[in-house]
């Protein structure tokens, strides 16, 4: 357990670290804007530098915006998704006041791409072993605690945002390299982990029992078991359906591997649903 607790650590400040080289070397000095909170501290510390006399650091601001997003978290989500969401955010902005604001690139797209990739895979890597990088990750995860909304629609709603305030702000061109770099994140994110905000897992278990208690333990999500028998062997076993969201797929696997090692289990993206998401 600690050993386990150690590396998801490790794994979350290695995310924070590359996320603020991907920011710091690439994007601020481009004026190309992340996703999310993130891209929205970008954004205030931009408008706070060039219209007014005060400057606050991308770091900082990601902190303070963060603040009041931890507290919901904690009262709403859990005590260890929001301790990891705030030492990703904590370490992220150690690291944008430690290493240099400087461009490796006068190229604005090799900078768009570059950081959106170095930054993805900092993100990949933390939403892959459990971890969050806070801001919308958290308010993404109250929502679908507590009324299942479609949360593609914050995400969509406030990046559109940024992309719109870059381009009327900075010109077009920024707006346009910000999307590149929206999308390169995207399709980064997507091959590490994923960005669907729900996935379906279909388990085959002798072990189904077991495998619900486990899981009803940890998750509040409703289980359809299926009899099923397999098509070598002929034994007789159970396929379990249970639709998640991305960031409860780390606890999911986890249950699976301690409670049935053996069990085969299929994550496939899902599109939509309709009915009973949650068990009440």
């Amino acid at each position: 357990m600690v050993i386990e607790e150690s590396k998801k650590i490790f794994v979350v400040i290695i995310g924070a670290l590359l996320n603020a080289i991907g920011l710091n070397l690439f994007m601020i000095p481009a004026n190309v804007y992340a996703s999310g909170f993130t891209g929205v501290a970008q954004l205030i510390s931009n408008l706070l530098e060039d219209y007014t006399t005060f400057y606050i650091s991308t770091g900082i601001l990601l902190l303070l915006l963060n603040i009041p997003v931890a507290i919901l978290g904690w009262k709403k989500v859990g005590k260890s998704f929001t301790l990891y969401s705030v030492l990703s955010v904590a370490a992220t902005t150690v690291f944008l006041s430690i290493l240099p604001l400087e461009p490796v690139s006068q190229d604005i797209l090799l900078n768009a791409v570059f950081g959106g990739v170095i930054a993805s895979i900092g993100i990949g890597l933390t939403l892959k072993w459990g971890g969050s990088t806070g801001g919308l990750d958290i308010v993404a995860m109250v929502l679908s605690r507590m009324k299942d909304k479609p949360v593609g629609t914050y995400f969509f709603t406030l990046n559109a945002v940024i992309i719109l305030s870059a381009g009327i702000l900075y010109g077009w061109e920024k707006a346009l390299y910000t999307l590149v770099t929206l999308y390169v994140s995207t399709r980064v994110i997507d091959a590490i982990h994923t960005r669907h905000e729900k996935v379906t897992a279909m388990i085959i278990t002798k072990k189904a029992e077991e495998l619900k208690s486990a899981i009803h333990g940890k998750m509040v999500r409703g289980i359809t078991t299926i009899p099923a028998k397999g098509g070598f062997t002929n034994e007789t076993k159970d396929l379990m359906m249970i639709v998640i969201t991305r960031y409860e797929l780390y606890d999911l696997e986890k249950i699976i591997k301690d409670v049935d090692p053996q069990a085969f289990t299929n994550i496939v993206q899902t599109q939509g649903i309709y009915g009973a998401f949650r068990r009440d």
